[in-house]
């Protein structure tokens, strides 16, 4: 007698991946659906008002926009940290970080925004990279979890902004935030900046470089096989160092532009949660770094959406309970698309 079993395959296809995730997301919003109309609200008419609001309208699309560009930058920092085996949780305080780092350059460094801009730039990327140092030290040298050593760094970078934005450095006409930056990224469309075509290229590069280059193969390597890694000659310890670095400097690049290019100054709750949601992007990616775009723009729809549906009445438990339900279903979708049912002859 012939049985039947689910059986894990190491990778889906591409067609039977979207078409899961497509599947998961609807089965979400019909869920959702349902909630909403047993409590008396118009299902249909509110997701026409999401729909309508995001995409119908330049301003909707340039808040997409304005979402996306932080959440490619902190959903690749923990995909790269990812590739070589590490959980990068301090993406959020590497944000803060970086911004930290631009907010020094952009208030206290005199100079014309074309030498102020790259000087921002490179201070973003440092304060990234400095606030991750101490974890990846303590991962490569005493093998100390990053887990732990990361997210609690995230208090302390948090909570540094937020002292100097309301006191040391407070503008005294804002009372919660610094004077506005000297030099500010240039707009292209909108209110859109070109951070946004920066993060994406950094996307790119970061994504072609670790399925191309002969470093990008050692770092994927020692990722799936450590031991094997060492016994081949490949310098595990320095790989890991280096993309933890690199993790890092990523995100504080992310603070760098919001700081730059959508903010213009130092302020607390700059984030707004971009560090702890660079790790849904990043899961729902499966740690691509090309797929962190598209994982990315899905979390700026969803983001958004739930900023539409707070304006057209709902609760921000709703709200929350909402995007929450998305994202689960979302991840389950991803990891049965994994999965095919194989037939067992007795």
């Amino acid at each position: 007698m012939a049985t039947f079993r689910f059986q894990r395959i190491p990778s889906a296809s591409s067609g039977v991946a979207f078409a899961a995730r497509a599947a998961a997301i609807l089965l979400a919003l019909a869920v959702a659906g349902l909630i909403l109309a047993a409590t008396g609200a118009d299902p249909l008419d509110l997701g026409w008002q999401v729909i309508s609001a995001s995409f119908s309208s330049s301003f909707g699309l340039e808040d997409l926009a304005l979402l996306v560009t932080p959440l490619i930058l902190t959903g690749l920092s923990v995909a790269v940290a990812q590739q070589i085996g590490a959980w990068n949780i301090g993406a959020e305080g590497q944000f803060y970080a970086g911004a930290f780092g631009a907010a020094v350059v952009g208030l206290f460094v005199p100079g014309p925004p074309a030498f102020i801009l790259p000087a921002m730039f490179a201070a973003g990327l440092l304060g990234g990279a400095l606030w991750i140092l101490i974890p990846t030290l303590a991962r490569a040298y005493a093998n100390v979890n990053e887990l732990i050593t990361t997210l609690l760094l995230n208090f302390v970078a948090i909570l540094l902004v937020f002292y100097v934005s309301t006191s040391v450095w407070r503008d005294r006409t804002a009372n919660s935030a610094t004077p506005r930056m000297s030099a500010e990224i240039p707009e292209f469309w909108g209110s859109v900046h070109w951070g946004l075509p920066i993060a994406v290229l950094v996307a790119v590069a970061v994504g072609l470089c670790l399925a191309f280059s002969r470093w990008g193969y050692e770092v994927r390597l020692v990722g799936s096989n450590p031991s094997a890694a060492k016994y081949a000659g490949i310098p595990v310890r320095r790989h890991l160092i280096a993309v933890m670095l690199l993790s890092g400097a990523i995100a504080g690049l992310a603070g760098m532009l919001e700081v730059a290019g959508t903010v213009h100054r130092l302020q607390g709750g700059i984030s707004n949660n971009y560090g702890y949601l660079g790790i849904m992007v990043a899961v729902l990616a499966r740690s691509s770094a090309i797929g962190v775009i598209f994982s990315a723009a899905l979390m700026a729809f969803i983001l958004n959406s739930g900023i539409i549906l707070q304006t057209q009445g709902l609760t921000t438990s709703a709200v929350l309970a909402i995007t929450g339900l998305i994202l689960f279903l979302t991840a389950i979708g991803d990891e049965l698309a994994h999965y095919r049912i194989t037939r067992d002859k007795a």
